[in-house]
């Protein structure tokens, strides 16, 4: 069957739009409801845009019946995500932990896609392979923490990458042509990534446009042995 039936949350930023530009290129033929906080720059004759407010339930569970009115969803792709802010910096020592920081960073990054899980995955296409897949990092490993810091954005990544392991067991029993994972897209020039690239090698700092097209080549290649885990956007699994 032809991938119908496309959803991107987060859509209006650097990843997301590139992500709704590439599933454009690649499924010519879907239609793709795309939602954020507010209008994208650019619109796709195939992209149906919807406002949606991350903070009520209510416009989350509109949304996902909006993704699915014309049938069940072969792809969800979750863009949304958090590492600072104008009054939160990621923490370098205990001295820099807060109530604060914590409780943010857990909301956009844990809470919303659990959220949006729970009423975009039961969407799914039961009746050929579909995805459901929300932007991770490497640095929610837990094995492959070796520089420490930034604690409550390792944290919330890391809940993230259990709530996505939770979610692919459950969501097997009932659909078993789901596949459930997280995407770590690399360090992509984008505002998020803005105050931290000087460290990053120049062949390490990708344009939007080439994190999209690697994920989607990652998201192509899944089987559902993959279910329940997370890649990055060479393919490589990365461990818990």
């Amino acid at each position: 069957m032809t991938t119908q039936n496309i959803a991107v949350i987060g859509s209006s930023g650097a990843i997301g739009s590139a992500l709704t530009q590439e599933l454009a290129t690649t499924f010519t033929g879907a239609s793709i409801y795309t939602f954020s906080r507010s209008e994208p720059t650019r619109h796709h004759k195939q992209g149906i845009h919807t406002i949606i407010d991350y903070d009520d339930e209510s416009s989350i569970r509109a949304a996902a019946i909006t993704a699915a009115r014309k049938g069940p969803l072969d792809i969800v792709l979750i863009a949304t995500g958090m590492l600072y802010d104008d009054l939160l910096m990621p923490e370098k020592s205990l001295n820099d932990l807060s109530a604060e920081k914590f409780a943010r960073l857990f909301t956009v990054n844990s809470i919303l896609p659990a959220i949006l899980a729970k009423h975009f995955i039961p969407r799914l296409n039961k009746h050929s392979r579909s995805l459901f897949a929300a932007l991770s990092a490497r640095v929610g490993s837990i094995s492959d923490n070796r520089l420490g810091g930034w604690y409550a954005y390792r944290a919330s990544k890391a809940a993230l990458n259990m709530i996505i392991k939770n979610a692919a067991i459950e969501t097997t029993r009932r659909n078993k042509a789901a596949i459930i994972v997280g995407l770590h897209p690399g360090t992509v020039d984008s505002h998020l990534s803005k105050p931290f690239q000087g460290n990053v090698p120049e062949h390490r700092l990708f344009s939007p446009e080439f994190s999209a097209a690697q994920l989607i080549q990652v998201l192509a290649g899944l089987t559902a042995d993959s279910s329940g885990k997370c890649f990055a956007w060479d393919g490589k699994e990365i461990t818990p």
